[in-house]
């Protein structure tokens, strides 16, 4: 693993010089994540980029199609996409792939759970 690559344990793990005492628990800020103080000392100095947003797309399929069939879709037009059902949908975080997942209910909204995280080279 490259310097700068980090494992979502680094991030919550009580070991470490974290500075935690042994055996406790991280506490959890309103978000649920861990508060930035109860990280170690590698992860807390990442702190300045908690705040930047990012894009995070779930993309379910993809088709290509010309621009005429394109204007020719109406209101209940169906689009054949290149995926199964019940295949993993890919999950991009500023279009750079990251992870692999599938589709969930929560209460009445869609969400993805992440089955497979991508590790590339640089």
């Amino acid at each position: 693993m490259a310097e700068d690559d980090f494992e979502l344990g680094e991030f919550v793990s009580n070991g470490g010089d974290g500075g935690e005492a042994a055996g406790s628990a991280p506490t959890a800020s309103p978000s649920g994540l861990p508060e930035v103080t109860d990280l170690p000392k590698s992860a807390r100095d990442l702190e300045a980029v908690y705040d930047i947003p990012v894009t995070v797309s779930a993309v379910l399929g993809k088709a290509t199609m010309q621009v005429s069939q394109l204007l020719r879709l109406g209101r209940g037009a169906v689009i054949e996409l290149d995926r199964k059902v019940g295949e993993a949908i890919d999950i991009y975080v500023n279009n750079r792939l990251v992870a692999r997942g599938e589709v969930v209910v929560v209460e009445d909204r869609l969400g993805v759970t992440m089955t497979e995280i991508i590790k590339t080279d640089r």
